[in-house]
């Protein structure tokens, strides 16, 4: 399959906002570490692999644990990458959908068995992928699969909260109307 530019330019998470109800996670050098992962094998990375399966496998390991800041984030990276809308809206029943081809399938219980970890279905998962990708391929999948996980079990940690930027908070629409914030 010829390899098309999926890179994001522009900003994401145009309309939602998130804060941080638990700690900033600058605070440490892991934010900075994490930030380094992240461009490595995150969303705008220059990988080899294809880029809407790489984009598919973020978003599920997002679902799978379960984090706002991530699913949003990924959910508009997988569009503006080309990501069909119903595809995405099956990502989470993949096993009893057609829409997905067996390398997809592969991946995506790959990813599945790297997240939620289980030795036995963990070695199938991956004995079953390499019948479909190469060594290098199964490395990088991994290597996004682990970033992943860090990034959702950093966001839930520091608490990720979204919010409406557009729509008026209910502290706002108070004072608006003369009375005090709730």
């Amino acid at each position: 399959m010829p390899r098309r530019d999926t890179r994001i330019s522009g900003p994401v998470l145009e309309a939602v906002s998130f804060r941080n109800t638990r700690f900033d996670p600058s605070q440490t050098r892991f934010g900075s570490l994490a930030g380094k992962l992240a461009a490595e094998f995150g969303y705008s990375a220059d990988l080899a692999g294809d880029p809407q399966l790489l984009q598919l496998l973020r978003l599920r390991v997002a679902q799978l644990n379960p984090c706002s800041y991530c699913l949003i984030l990924h959910t508009e990276v997988a569009t503006k990458i080309g990501i069909p809308s119903v595809v995405i809206a099956h990502l989470p029943s993949w096993r009893e959908s057609a829409m997905f081809s067996g390398q997809e399938r592969a991946a995506l219980a790959y990813c599945e068995a790297l997240t939620i970890f289980n030795q036995e279905r963990f070695a199938a998962a991956h004995e079953e992928l390499r019948t479909h990708f190469s060594e290098r391929d199964v490395a990088e999948m991994a290597a996004v699969i682990i970033n992943m996980n860090l990034w959702t079990r950093l966001k839930l940690a520091q608490g990720a909260v979204p919010f409406d930027s557009i729509a008026p908070s209910a502290d706002e629409v108070a004072t608006a109307d003369g009375g005090e914030p709730a």
